[in-house]
């Protein structure tokens, strides 16, 4: 599912912190499963990432198979993670906390990859992050710097 928002809550231990709705079929499955996986996909999966968003995991058998996104099991846990994801962490549910009409889920990092684009940060020459903000009218991907000197 996109997420409106996640986040670094700790380095010791590495904890990470993700705003869902909490009636969303993958929340709840993350939920019950005590874990979840984390993909940071680039700007070419812009439309397979609007796909989630516009479909109900019930409503079909495998929602990233169906919006074009092979997956597989996780190197840690059993949890599904994107082929070609740009980076993926592989979370252990730690905690939960209703904020408004969303649900913190906070999760321990338990593995942890990414491309060749990462090292100590992203390079936005090389990596073009999706920028979503929920479904009000779709998505969009930073661009990188423009000239205007």
């Amino acid at each position: 599912m996109p997420v409106v928002s996640y986040a670094s809550v700790s380095d010791s231990p590495p904890l990470v912190a993700v705003a869902c709705n909490p009636d969303s079929y993958t929340c709840k499955l993350s939920l019950r499963s005590k874990s979840f996986s984390l993909s940071l996909l680039g700007r070419e999966d812009t439309s397979k990432l609007g796909t989630l968003a516009t479909t109900h995991g019930g409503d079909v058998v495998d929602k990233l198979v169906y919006a074009g996104l092979a997956h597989m099991k996780g190197k840690k846990l059993d949890v599904p993670v994107i082929e070609g994801a740009r980076a993926t962490l592989e979370c252990s549910l730690s905690s939960k906390h209703v904020l408004g009409d969303h649900l913190l889920i906070v999760g321990q990092v338990r593995a942890a990859s990414a491309d060749d684009a990462f090292t100590d940060s992203w390079d936005f020459r090389r990596y073009r992050p999706i920028l979503y903000t929920g479904w009000k009218g779709g998505m969009t991907s930073y661009r990188g710097p423009t000239s205007n000197s």
